[in-house]
């Protein structure tokens, strides 16, 4: 009875009250009021401006009210440590640069939508064919302690999230044991990684 009471009101009251609702794990719907700009929505949910330009396709920074706008995950202080865990097993001895572009792998990931939807879930992927998306959550080097300065790098990655070449993948050409990531186009070359999309 309370259930329908609930829903009647809201009803009665319109949806356009309603600030955001869940849409998936990933993203919310935001619709967006007078006043409201992409900095300011940037602020308020944690995620880059570029990040909600990019998952909502804008060619623009203007934004209007009545528009309704998904807007991305904010990463979650579990996720940050995760993924400074796989920059750090992936990333050991390459470039500070590499490391950022590495951890900017996975949220080009969370934001593409071939992908899963979350940080967890981008770095445990198996895929259909058996394969892990990242080599150290199968041989265990996920669970090594991060350095601080592939924490560091996670905090770049997530202020710069949306930004450059949007690379899906990256590989090293010396230990690569699948020729299918070459076939990708080359968007930049750091360290002994190539990155890719």
């Amino acid at each position: 009875m309370l259930k329908k009471t609930v829903l009647a009101f809201i009803s009665l009251i319109g949806l356009s009250l309603i600030p955001f609702s869940q849409s998936d794990a990933k993203s919310l719907t935001h619709p967006v009021q007078a006043g409201e700009s992409l900095y300011s929505l940037s602020e308020r949910y944690g995620v880059s401006k570029t990040s909600i330009q990019r998952i909502n396709e804008l060619d623009t920074k203007m934004i209007e009210a009545g528009d309704t706008l998904t807007i991305p995950a904010s990463i979650s202080a579990e996720e940050r440590e995760l993924l400074a865990s796989l920059v750090y097993a992936e990333a050991k001895g390459e470039p500070y640069a590499g490391k950022v572009a590495v951890a900017k792998v996975v949220l080009n990931r969370v934001d593409h939508p071939d992908y899963p939807n979350s940080v967890h879930d981008v770095i445990t992927q198996v895929t259909e064919t058996g394969h892990y998306a990242f080599s150290p959550v199968l041989d265990g080097a996920i669970h090594n302690e991060p350095d601080y300065e592939s924490r560091k790098a996670v905090n770049e990655a997530i202020t710069l999230r949306g930004q450059g070449q949007q690379s899906l993948y990256f590989y090293n050409p010396a230990t690569a044991t699948s020729n299918w990531v070459s076939t990708r186009e080359q968007t930049i070359v750091i360290g002994n990684h190539i990155f890719a999309r």
